[in-house]
C-alpha cells in the first residue's frame, strides 16, 4: 500500500509543532537497548505540506542495498522513492524546491552496521533538502562525536536545533536503554 502523507494542520514555519509531530513518530519506534527511537517529518516549506514521515525501524531492514535497521530519515526517503517509483538516490529530482527535514535527533554521520548514513543520504540529494531542524544531538551511547552537522552546513544545508523539547525527546529516544547518564545537551543554534 502506498504511503499517503497525513493531513496535519500545522502553521507554516511552526518548528515546535513539526518537531512535536516528529516526536509522535518517534514514539512508534520499537524500544531496544541497541538503537535510538527517532522520528522524522519531510516537509514542502513552500506549500506547508507534509511529504513523508518516518521512524526508526518502521520499514523492513532487508531492503536491497541496505540490509539492517532503517533510520527515520531513511524511511521518509524510501516512501518518497516508492511514491514516484524512483531509486532513493534520485528523489532529489522530485522533491520540492524548499524541502526541509524535521528529525528528533541529529542525522547520523556514522553507522556501526556499515550502512549508508543519514547525512550521506541527505547530501546525495544534491541540495534538495535546504534545512534540517533537529530536536537533540546524538548522545554518545554508540558513536562518539557526530560531526554530521558540520558536513551538512559545509554543503549549504541549514541545521537548527528546536529548543524546549530536549528532555522529552531524550526520554523517547533512549526508550529500552539501560539507565545511565549519557545526555549531551550542547545544542548549537536555537530557535523558539
Amino acid at each position: 500500500m502506498a504511503f499517503e502523507p497525513p493531513r496535519q494542520t500545522i502553521a507554516a514555519g511552526d518548528h515546535q509543532a513539526y518537531m512535536e509531530y516528529a516526536l509522535q513518530q518517534a514514539r512508534l519506534s520499537p524500544p531496544a537497548p541497541t538503537k535510538f527511537c527517532v522520528g522524522a517529518v519531510l516537509v514542502d516549506a513552500d506549500k506547508n505540506e507534509i511529504l513523508s514521515t518516518g521512524y526508526s525501524m518502521e520499514l523492513p531492514g532487508n531492503r536491497p542495498g541496505d540490509p539492517g535497521n532503517t533510520h527515520a530519515e531513511h524511511c521518509c526517503f524510501i516512501k518518497v522513492a516508492e511514491k514516484y517509483n524512483l531509486p532513493e538516490e534520485e528523489i532529489g529530482k522530485v522533491l520540492p524546491k524548499h524541502t526541509i527535514l524535521y528529525t528528533t535527533m541529529e542525522p547520523c554521520n556514522e553507522r556501526l552496521s556499515g550502512n549508508r548514513t543519514c547525512v550521506e543520504r541527505i547530501l546525495r540529494l544534491d541540495g534538495a533538502i535546504k534545512a534540517v531542524y533537529v530536536g537533540i544531538k546524538e548522545p554518545g551511547t554508540f558513536i562518539g562525536e557526530n560531526v554530521g552537522r558540520k558536513r551538512l552546513e559545509d554543503a549549504g544545508v541549514l541545521v537548527s536545533y528546536v529548543e524546549g523539547m530536549e528532555d522529552r525527546i531524550l526520554e523517547v529516544s533512549t526508550a529500552g536503554h539501560f539507565p545511565k547518564d549519557n545526555a549531551d545537551d550542547g545544542l548549537g543554534q536555537h530557535i523558539k
